[in-house]
């Protein structure tokens, strides 16, 4: 049997995995006590972990989030106002599988990009699709879109996205072309795939970012509507690892 002809196939088959353990396998002086049932469960289960580690990382730079983030990273310290059990609840993923909607709001630093990133990391992991974005970013890449062509699709995308992340939502009033653009988005959204919103606006204020009355009804309606809510308080998370640092330092 000719193994190295059987890797390169294996290779040319794009079966990396596969081909990993294989190799592993020749190296071993006990690798012929396997059966052959078990050589062969050993060889898929390598290619399936090894196809969905691409597959996660692939997910990863498709969303393109700000910063990487993690669910073990995230701090619980009491004046945070911050549910643990909230938080592993919805890292489970399912609030993504039931279509509905999570709004972070709280005050500038307290870590609401930070958690709303950790879960689509883990959403990633979990083999959702995810696309961050920050707001003005958001209505920059559809301009750019519909002076190229490809507004439709990247409509069609953002409709097949599973997890949209929007990041500092509200920083600018949401006006005229970009309000439509965003009711446009909502819509095709709604009852279909879940959004998180991060803003430092608190929710009961978000209807005077819009300038029109109806349409804001409806952007709010599709958003908040079976939405969870975490609303942080306490210092910036930045003063607080300084303060952190400084006293280990001193």
């Amino acid at each position: 049997m000719n193994t190295n002809a059987t890797l390169e196939k294996m290779h040319q088959m794009k079966f990396y995995g596969m081909a990993r353990t294989y190799q592993a396998f020749l190296t071993q002086k006990n690798h012929e006590q396997l059966t052959h049932d078990g050589m062969i469960a050993h060889l898929v289960e390598s290619e399936w972990l090894d196809r969905e580690d691409r597959k996660t990382h692939r997910f990863i730079r498709a969303a393109r989030f700000r910063y990487p983030a993690s669910i073990e990273q995230i701090d619980y310290y009491t004046s945070r106002n911050l549910d643990k059990s909230q938080i592993l609840r919805l890292s489970e993923g399912n609030y993504i599988r039931n279509n509905e909607n999570l709004i972070i709001s709280g005050a500038t630093g307290v870590g609401k990009s930070y958690i709303a990133s950790a879960l689509g990391y883990q959403a990633c992991q979990q083999g959702f699709k995810v696309r961050y974005f920050n707001l003005n970013k958001l209505f920059s890449w559809m301009h750019i879109s519909q002076a190229d062509n490809s507004y439709l699709k990247e409509l069609n995308k953002m409709e097949k996205t599973n997890l949209l992340i929007i990041d500092d939502f509200g920083l600018q009033p949401i006006e005229g072309q970009n309000r439509n653009l965003l009711l446009e988005i909502m819509e095709d959204r709604y009852d279909r795939q879940s959004t998180i919103i991060a803003s430092q606006i608190p929710v009961e204020k978000w209807f005077d970012l819009f300038d029109d009355n109806t349409v804001a009804d409806a952007i709010l309606d599709r958003l908040i509507h079976r939405a969870h809510r975490i609303v942080l308080k306490g210092e910036s998370m930045r003063k607080v690892k300084s303060k952190n640092l400084k006293s280990d330092n001193d």
